[in-house]
């Protein structure tokens, strides 16, 4: 819920407030009764809507009054205290807890049709029949294809209890074939991608710290250092934390023993430090941390951690500055509180947390609108708040992460034709396109070199420009070296998604042309 709606809750409430004060005074007056307003025992809330009960003018639901209530109250906390009703609690958890209950496909929709981009191995789809390219046209007797149906409400179709049958329609090769599956539990996975980059450089990218990320974090480094990695590319760019044991494990890998990673501290909670036991297996990798402005809460205690410890050097833009710990409270009806208890501190001493303003929801735009996004210099730092690494590297607290590196934000590559096509999304869409007609053998490929032949010999440039004109987006002489060097990329990672390779194919296509990758490549400072 944002600012202005918390903002329209205390109004109300404060109306209900000074209604009640009148209705209360003139019935004090004829009894002589006081009520205990009190603030510090919490009475006065109940009694309020204790009365509101007995004595409204008309029927009221005293769910929506209390739960209007406690959001109001909880706004006058920080930005991260917050109630969630049952169904926002349960996303909530479901999100972090590695694995959610439904049918196990991925899919997209570039024509406003569901298209599946892949099945999970094992789960309730495979096991049914589906296939990578279906297209999904009708949820039980719902249909969610051609009518613009959100893709939130085509996924909340989709998941269900575990053991519960979804009949789903999809239109393959021009037939509508129904398919009943009966759900199950799919596994969640945090960890994007993972390969080597070149010899010796690894690149893993996490997407969220879930139940399962050091085990999957801890797989995927084995596998790399079995392919000779001596260097890790860690991205946490757009990874927004989760639970904080995760990522405690994860820094325990790459610290000696005794290394300090954070410590937590709140006016009920004595401070409570975590460091390092030692048996980490990459305390040897040379490491780069990518952040952006979108890394937060666990990502940023994995830097800090890094960074204070000069044991890594971080590169991207500052982080968003989350360093609260909540405490889940859950109530029997579902729903529950998220309390915040304690703040997050880096081994130097550094709060992670940002200030908090009125603008406090919408901070990222604020650093777009004052040109922190692509100009160092534009960087709100505050040095009132030195601190210092184990080395003797001066860092500054003030909220977020500082990069060693800066790296910003490429605006220039957006050309004209650029623009159209993604407000049309073309290479989405062109995508889909491509894996209609070469279907067969996209599916069939699990190498990437194989995979980047293939895409070459199919000239997809030509293809695209001509699916552009069809579209009434027409590409001018001056744009064709940003579309060359910035675009192709994209679009060959867009189809390449579509072979067995999946994310990996994606996001080794795009790192061609991540200038982030390429400052974490050409690092030269040695720690």
């Amino acid at each position: 819920m944002n600012n202005r709606s918390y903002t329209a809750l205390t109004a109300l409430l404060g109306v209900i407030l000074g209604v009640l004060a009148t209705l209360l005074a003139v019935r004090i007056a004829g009894s002589n009764k006081k009520f205990d307003g009190d603030y510090n025992r919490w009475r006065k809330l109940n009694l309020i809507l204790q009365e509101v009960e007995r004595n409204y003018v008309d029927t009221i639901d005293m769910k929506s009054m209390t739960d209007a209530a406690v959001v109001a109250a909880l706004a006058e906390l920080d930005p991260h205290t917050v109630y969630l009703p049952p169904v926002q609690l349960e996303a909530s958890e479901t999100e972090l807890a590695g694995n959610f209950e439904g049918i196990g496909i991925q899919f997209n929709v570039p024509n406003d049709t569901a298209i599946v981009l892949g099945v999970i191995p094992g789960g309730p789809s495979e096991k049914a029949g589906l296939l990578q390219g279906d297209r999904i046209i009708k949820v039980d007797t719902a249909v969610i294809a051609g009518n613009k149906t959100p893709q939130d409400s085509m996924v909340a179709k989709m998941k269900g209890p575990a053991g519960s049958k979804v009949k789903i329609t999809v239109s393959r090769d021009g037939s509508m074939i129904p398919f009943e599956i009966t759900r199950g539990k799919i596994p969640v996975h945090c960890v994007d991608a993972a390969f080597m980059i070149n010899d010796t450089t690894g690149y893993i990218r996490l997407s969220k710290f879930t139940r399962t990320t050091y085990q999957e974090f801890s797989a995927a480094t084995e596998k790399l250092l079995a392919s000779g990695m001596t260097r890790l590319l860690f991205d946490l760019r757009d990874n927004t934390g989760g639970y904080f044991d995760q990522a405690f494990l994860v820094c325990n890998e790459f610290l000696g023993k005794g290394d300090p990673i954070v410590y937590m501290e709140g006016l009920h909670r004595p401070r409570q430090d975590f460091e390092a036991d030692g048996s980490g297996k990459l305390q040897d990798i040379d490491l780069e941390v990518l952040i952006n402005e979108s890394s937060a809460s666990s990502s940023e205690i994995f830097a800090g951690a890094v960074q204070d410890n000069d044991r890594g050097v971080i590169i991207g833009r500052r982080s968003y500055g989350k360093g609260l710990v909540q405490e889940p409270v859950n109530f029997t009806d579902g729903s529950g509180i998220r309390l915040t208890v304690s703040r997050f501190y880096t081994p130097s001493g550094r709060c992670i947390q940002k200030p908090y303003s009125d603008d406090y929801a919408y901070d990222i735009y604020e650093r777009y609108a004052h040109g922190e996004m692509t100009d160092a210099d534009s960087m709100k730092v505050d040095r009132s708040q030195e601190f210092h690494t184990r080395a003797g590297r001066t860092v500054y607290g003030g909220g977020g992460i500082i990069p060693d590196i800066f790296v910003p934000m490429d605006t220039t590559k957006a050309s004209d034709f650029f623009i159209q096509a993604n407000r049309k999304s073309l290479p989405v869409r062109f995508a889909s396109a491509m894996f209609d007609r070469y279907r067969k053998t996209l599916t069939s490929i699990d190498d990437f070199k194989s995979l980047e032949r293939y895409l070459n010999a199919l000239d997809l440039k030509s293809k695209f420009l001509s699916y552009a004109r069809a579209e009434g987006v027409v590409m001018k002489p001056s744009e064709e070296h940003d579309f060359d060097v910035y675009m192709m990329p994209q679009i060959k990672a867009l189809v390449g998604r579509y072979s067995k390779l999946e994310d990996e194919a994606f996001y080794r296509f795009y790192l061609e042309i991540d200038d982030v990758v390429e400052a974490a490549l050409n690092n030269a400072i040695e720690l």
